[in-house]
């Protein structure tokens, strides 16, 4: 390496590193010496074609490099410091071979620099500027999503303006009294003030105002979007107009832009299984060509009669050294990354991130997909149609006891549900709390609170005193009809309540939640949209991608069918706890053998997100959780992009597979040439003089 930069070697080589442009230039230049003989006015000039390969070779040698992580564990063996500095194929291979190290890379440089020796420079040079300018496309399309990542880092605003209230007083652009806080020090549930062209620094909700948005360089979407009171905006969104007031819903740890810098970053280091087999395997194996090779150059003279330097005759064991090593440069190892590289930055334009290219590799093995309902198949923006008591409310003899709920069942019923609902992300939560939103509702306290995920909410009312023993607090729980009946330990009184849900006068078509205060149960009606489009999104994956497609949900068999039916699904399992969804992930899992898809908004379905082969979450509702064991994250919030992204990583499967096996069929044919024995027609380095010309 001293000597290299004594003589400028490698300065000059550190000048042409991973330079496109000359890569292209030498490809051209290598091309049109190979169009030269075919062509009437250029096949007289005979030189022609040796000078355009004079040209070309070293610039293409000279724009060669390795990966940077090789590079780097040369210069410390040598403890050589040199910042993001690379050295040509020439210098690189002999860095390694004195470092011991034998790779693919060393193994492509001395196959490339063999062919001068062979009198076959345009092959060598073909090879190298092919090799070159896959790394360089690889490179180009790696450093594109880091310095998106680092775009959107300095683009994000390091604070934000949190509004200052007091006791009882809610936020409003009547006091905008603020202070600029950091933006890792916003808490949930606090307001903070977006105005006009600055970017929203965490996920939250519009408090109070509207406005257009963008989310382009999140999503790629480039229409604006109107946000206004109660619509969710992502981090990183940026206000195009006016002044709002946004809610906070998640810390910046949980938020949009953090979880895409997270991810993106993640998906760089995980590398597909298949890349990873082939960087494990390219290293021996360019150790055992390149003893091979040495083999046949040295042993050949003794073992079948050949001479070392040839003859009229016969060709010299060097020749065939030479040759089995240029025969077995692994051109599909070394573009095989390419491939898996230009699919996620293809995906990352469509705002779809994965956290590695193994994904693809998974993806595309899976045969079977599942969809959660509500938040997923549906818009997930619940609304509170009605509010019915069905049990313990009505007095045998005179209907509905005016002095069992104060100042009425649905009014108390719904101020309960409220005070237990607050901070949640789940639908029904956010629908109840929308629903008593400029009511005049009994004012209810929570004492004690307890989440049961996949069952619902159980909490100590501090507001309201237990029929049977006036010295303690009513207890309340909120949640599904099937949770709710199974608290009643009598069982003609839970069926009662399955018997007075069924015969409700709304009907079993809405999404139901049942509230239980102190043995009186009231029955919340919400009325929930399908998607737009995704009647279109089913078709494709069971038409076009043959996918087995299912829903599994935690609603009642009604709910789920009507909504199972409005999406063209046909396969529908209900009624499911979250224990229950992850044992029929499995299951499915178990039977095709190809693996499952899981999509989710990771509100219940965490387990099976993490259970299934890909978990698929939307990133403007999934939880940390569900971020956290997802495989796929969708910025954009609809499935139209679901499609793409399981065919994009079967094309991209489809092209490295069939590359790395056509690999072995050239190579047992290039190799077993070189002995002379007739396999090939073309018999590449047999004793006659046959042109010479790669698979």
């Amino acid at each position: 390496m001293r000597m290299a930069r004594a003589i400028g070697w490698a300065d000059v080589a550190d000048a042409l590193r991973e330079h496109l442009q000359l890569c292209c230039i030498s490809l051209a230049l290598l091309l049109m010496a190979a169009v030269c003989p075919h062509v009437p006015l250029l096949n007289s000039v005979g030189r022609l074609p040796a000078a355009l390969i004079a040209v070309a070779f070293p610039l293409v040698g000279a724009a060669y490099q390795v990966y940077q992580q090789t590079a780097d564990q040369h210069r410390n063996i040598l403890k050589i410091k040199i910042e993001n500095e690379e050295v040509s194929a020439a210098l690189d291979a002999l860095v390694d071979i004195a470092d011991g190290k034998i790779n693919i890379h060393v193994l492509m440089a001395l196959a490339a620099f063999a062919s001068i020796f062979m009198g076959n420079s345009l092959e060598g040079g073909l090879l190298l500027a092919m090799f070159n300018l896959a790394h360089i496309a690889e490179e180009y399309f790696t450093s594109k999503s880091m310095y998106d990542v680092r775009e959107l880092k300095e683009n994000h605003p390091e604070f934000a303006l949190l509004l200052e209230t007091s006791g009882d007083e809610s936020a409003h652009f009547s006091n905008l009294n603020y202070a600029k806080v950091p933006v890792h020090d916003l808490e949930v549930g606090s307001h903070i003030l977006v105005r006009a062209g600055e970017a929203v620094p965490v996920d939250g909700e519009v408090y109070q105002g509207s406005s257009t948005i963008t989310i382009e360089h999140l999503t790629g979407e480039t229409k604006p979007v109107e946000r206004t009171v109660g619509d969710a905006i992502p981090g990183g969104a940026r206000n195009l107009e006016g002044m709002m007031i946004v809610k906070v819903t998640k810390s910046w740890e949980d938020s949009t832009l953090n979880r895409i810098v997270q991810l993106t970053e993640e998906g760089q280091l995980n590398k597909p299984k298949l890349q990873r087999w082939l960087d494990e395997f390219g290293e021996h194996y360019s150790k055992v060509v390149v003893a091979l090779s040495l083999a046949v150059a040295l042993l050949g003279p003794f073992l079948f009669n050949w001479p070392f330097f040839g003859n009229s005759v016969c060709r010299g064991s060097i020749y065939r050294g030479l040759g089995l090593m240029v025969a077995a440069s692994p051109c599909a190892l070394a573009v095989a990354p390419l491939a898996y590289a230009t699919a996620i930055s293809s995906l990352a334009s469509k705002g779809i991130l994965l956290k590695g290219g193994h994904v693809l590799d998974a993806l595309s093995s899976c045969q079977s997909i599942a969809f959660d309902k509500t938040g997923t198949l549906t818009t997930g923006k619940l609304m509170c149609k009605a509010i019915e008591p069905i049990h313990g409310h009505l007095d045998a003899s005179n209907g509905v006891d005016p002095s069992c709920c104060t100042p009425n069942c649905e009014s108390e019923a719904l101020a309960v549900a409220a005070a237990m609902e607050k901070g949640t992300t789940h639908p029904i939560g956010r629908a109840v709390l929308k629903h008593s939103v400029g009511r005049d509702l009994p004012v209810v306290a929570v004492e004690s609170f307890e989440s049961l995920p996949g069952r619902g909410v159980v909490a100590t009312l501090s507001g309201i005193k237990a029929r049977d023993n006036e010295n303690e607090f009513a207890k309340a729980s909120i949640g599904s009809v099937e949770y709710i009946s199974s608290l009643y330990r009598s069982y003609g009184e839970s069926e009662q309540i399955k018997e007075a849900v069924k015969c409700s006068a709304f009907g079993p078509e809405f999404v139901q939640a049942a509230l239980s205060v102190d043995k009186k149960v009231t029955l919340f009606h919400f009325e929930d949209e399908p998607r737009t489009g995704v009647c279109e999104v089913i078709y494709t994956l069971r038409e076009k991608a043959k996918l087995r497609i299912m829903m599994l949900t935690g609603d009642h068999e009604s709910s789920a069918q009507r909504v199972a039916k409005a999406v063209c699904i046909e396969e529908v399992h209900f009624s499911l706890k979250p224990e229950d969804k992850l044992n029929k992930v499995k299951a499915v899992s178990r039977e095709g053998g190809g693996g499952l898809i899981m999509v989710g908004d990771g509100i219940n379905d965490a387990p099976a997100l993490a259970a299934a082969t890909v978990g698929i979450v939307l990133a403007q509702r999934a939880s940390a959780t569900a971020v956290a064991v997802a495989d796929v994250l969708l910025l954009q919030d609809n499935l139209c992009v679901v499609p793409f992204c399981i065919a994009k990583a079967r094309q991209t499967t489809s092209l490295v597979m069939p590359l790395v096996s056509s690999m072995w069929k050239t190579y047992r044919y290039n190799i077993a040439g070189s002995y002379n024995f007739e396999v090939h027609p073309y018999r590449f380095f047999s004793m006659k003089e046959e042109p010479f010309s790669f698979a």
